[in-house]
């Protein structure tokens, strides 16, 4: 028979990742440890033992949300039959997560290597990405030089203004997206003045946006 304290151990288990999942979708994955823990009715030092950190934390609610938000717009995409409507849906539907989910947002646009299941999810969409972006590229309507690793730009900066935007106009983000897509179609294309960056400068800059969370833990 399980004993009582052990059931008192998993029910605080259960409460510390009801609590982080709503408080990590209501202010996204910085939100201090403390206000989960008070949010759960446990101590601090209980979502410290149980879970070791933030990063542990993120990886036991973010990973299944996001691995089934990314994997519906990678095969909404690639059922598109214009490779350009693919990848617009794509971008429009991360970036739509985004907008309305804080914590997605951070965990589309940053990476925290501890959290190893959510890092691994993020990395393997990549090569998904890519196939939306082949397409495209072959049917000659994106720009030929937008890359990969030029992804996280749209996710930055669709998350800032769905950020700034969310209490005034929510929806801002969406003119904001179409002017960019807008750009990125290789009708519009103009030389662009430096390089995309390497796929590791690529990781670097995302896991440095991670790593500059205030009250990190």
């Amino acid at each position: 028979m399980t004993s009582p304290l052990r059931r008192d151990a998993r029910r605080n288990i259960e409460r510390v990742v009801e609590a982080a999942t709503e408080a990590f979708r209501e202010h996204g994955l910085e939100v201090p440890l403390e206000h989960i823990a008070q949010r759960a009715g446990v101590s601090p030092g209980t979502v410290y033992n149980r879970f070791g950190g933030r990063d542990a934390l993120i990886d036991a609610v973010m990973p299944a949300l996001i691995e089934a938000r990314v994997r519906e717009a990678i095969d909404r995409a690639l059922a598109e039959p214009d490779p350009w409507d693919g990848f617009a849906v794509y971008v429009t539907m991360l970036c739509e997560l985004q907008a309305t989910d804080l914590a997605a947002g951070d965990a589309l646009g940053r990476r925290y290597p501890s959290a190893e299941r959510l890092t691994e999810i993020c990395n393997a969409q990549i090569g998904d990405a890519q196939t939306i972006l082949d397409r495209a590229h072959q049917a000659g309507a994106l720009r030929a030089d937008f890359t990969t690793e030029d992804m996280p730009y749209l996710f930055w900066s669709s998350a800032a203004v769905a950020r700034a935007t969310a209490d005034t106009a929510p929806d801002a983000w969406r003119r904001a997206l179409a002017l960019t897509l807008d750009g990125l179609r290789a009708s519009a294309a103009h030389p662009l003045p430096a390089p995309p960056m390497t796929h590791d400068e690529m990781l670097a800059a995302m896991t440095a946006l991670g790593e500059r969370r205030q009250g990190r833990s």
